[in-house]
């Protein structure tokens, strides 16, 4: 076998789909500051977690005076969503943007493919296992894929509770939605 080293210059970075499609979208929206304000925000239950990084920010309208800013949360019933649509309010009252309405809407529903990958890298430092394919989280302290569920509910419905046989902390578990 022919062993070959790889360009990286040549290597096109992907992104899963679904986050590919959100950046898109931002990207070709005609309000890029207010998003870039809204990149404050963070999820009041995940310190250094943005709503964008967590894929709940899902589009910005303008129309007259009034902002809108839709968001999705990550399930129904999600007791964060008034604490993240205050948030969203004050970092835009605080731009002089007055007129700022939250729309929570559960249509695109949320699902984990939503989270960008500094979300994910975000998550794994504050040592909650990041979603992936297989539902097989690895410790995100140790590393080790010798992990055992304790409980389908950890810190939030929206996390699983997991121990690590190896270096024996017990860590939540970001479901794959």
């Amino acid at each position: 076998m022919v062993s070959e080293m790889i360009n990286t210059e040549l290597v096109i970075p992907t992104l899963n789909p679904i986050f590919a499609q959100r950046n898109s979208f931002r990207a070709m929206s005609d309000y890029p500051e207010l998003w870039e304000l809204l990149d404050s925000v963070y999820d009041p239950e995940l310190p250094g977690l943005t709503l964008w990084d967590l894929g709940v920010l899902q589009d910005i309208q303008v129309d007259e005076q009034q902002v809108l800013v839709i968001i999705t949360p990550t399930y129904s019933g999600c007791p964060a969503v008034d604490m993240m649509s205050q948030d969203v309010i004050t970092a835009l009252n605080a731009a002089n943007y007055d007129d700022v309405r939250v729309k929570v809407t559960l249509a695109p529903a949320w699902c984990t493919d939503m989270i960008s990958p500094a979300g994910k890298q975000q998550l794994a430092n504050l040592h909650i296992a990041p979603p992936n394919k297989d539902d097989d989280p690895d410790c995100p302290v140790c590393h080790s894929k010798n992990t055992q569920l304790l409980s389908q509910f950890g810190s939030t419905a929206c996390k699983a509770l997991y121990t690590c046989q190896d270096c024996l902390e017990t860590f939540d578990y970001f479901k794959t939605l």
